[in-house]
């Protein structure tokens, strides 16, 4: 199947029945502008659109709708050992499993660099079985976002590759993610849509790092094609898009960069340099919110931290847990030896109320 060729495949979505191809207008607050986040599912009676508008119009101080996920991008990192995997692995050691305990999703990186074989991708599947709620994101491969030389067999071959995951339940979204340079033109709206058409049959999520996309048309036709929008945390340099509050599909999406503003354009820096940053605690309460809202708008919402070097994406996706949850959460022991403060998500979280000196 080519790109020349828009086909859509709403059977083969695991969401159609909350397909954002019909939306329905309603307004919800964010940053002092009124976004549009609500959906329907196609035209199948009006008692469903009236339903969909009371649910959304819930107080929105409510206890959100929707389940937020937290996970790392990725999970091969040489620099993880001893920090976040064990210096002595026993034997058998599976890093993937061994993640899946304490995260109930993680962002697959390897499709972005090569598109696996079904073989590879069921493994995967096997690897998390263990764990029933366990759900990846896969990126699209780079030669569709960034090199712009895909073939049809390429098409075929990534469809292939994910048809594993989605057979055993496994794939949550495919993440659609562009360079700085992918700005907002009619020919790469063009491309978008024809990208839809090739890739309906999955939950598509699009990041985009440039500002020119954060424009309410944009996001209005994202509704239109059915597509996600990835809200990003990246360092604020040039005419970067900021952290919106955006959720244009059933899925939402958020994920974190970290703010390393000297190494994120810097020539000289490699990928772990450019990703190397630790959030604060201040900073995460910041994301805790813009995460709670992406969750009052969207049936299951992916919380992804891509700031993996030293094995911090793994520690602030812990400590977004640890806030989201209000509950103790369980760390690994070589990430406690790295970094001895996490002791605290060992503890119950203090009282707001406490906090806050209410009698």
């Amino acid at each position: 199947m080519s790109l020349s060729r828009l086909v859509r495949h709403p059977q083969a979505c695991p969401l159609r029945e909350f397909c954002s191809r019909h939306p329905v207008r309603a307004e919800y607050r964010t940053g002092g502008q009124d976004e549009t986040c609500v959906w329907r599912s196609p035209r199948r009676s009006a008692e469903r659109a009236v339903l969909a508008r009371k649910v959304v119009r819930m107080t929105p101080d409510r206890e959100a709708l929707g389940r937020t996920r937290i996970g790392p991008a990725g999970w091969s990192y040489p620099d993880w050992e001893g920090q976040v995997y064990p210096k002595r692995k026993p034997r058998g050691f599976d890093p993937l499993a061994y993640l899946a305990q304490y995260f109930d999703t993680i962002e697959i990186n390897n499709t972005f660099y090569r598109i696996p074989s079904a073989a590879m991708t069921k493994k995967w599947a096997q690897r998390v079985a263990d764990y029933p709620d366990f759900r990846f994101t896969a990126k699209l491969w780079q030669g569709f976002t960034h090199e712009g030389q895909a073939s049809a067999q390429d098409e075929t071959a990534f469809q292939q590759a994910m048809a594993p995951l989605q057979e055993a339940g496994k794939l949550g979204a495919v993440l659609v993610q562009f360079p700085y340079r992918f700005h907002h033109t009619p020919e790469n709206r063009a491309y978008l849509q024809r990208l839809a058409g090739t890739f309906g049959g999955y939950p598509l999520v699009l990041e985009i790092r440039h500002r020119s996309w954060d424009r309410p048309q944009v996001y209005d036709f994202l509704r239109e094609l059915g597509i996600g929008f990835c809200n990003i945390d990246q360092p604020q340099v040039s005419y970067g898009i900021g952290l919106t509050r955006v959720v244009t599909s059933p899925i939402g999406y958020l994920r974190l960069h970290g703010r390393n503003v000297a190494a994120w354009f810097a020539e000289d820096a490699g990928r772990d340099a450019r990703y190397d940053y630790r959030y604060t605690d201040d900073e995460l309460q910041e994301i805790v919110e813009v995460a709670k809202i992406l969750s009052r708008r969207a049936r299951e919402t992916y919380l992804i931290a891509n700031n993996h070097f030293r094995g911090q994406a793994v520690l602030n996706a812990l400590e977004l847990q640890y806030h989201l949850q209000r509950r103790p959460i369980q760390v690994p022991l070589p990430l406690l030896e790295t970094y001895p403060e996490a002791c605290r998500l060992l503890r119950p979280p203090p009282d707001p109320a406490a906090e806050a000196g209410a009698p």
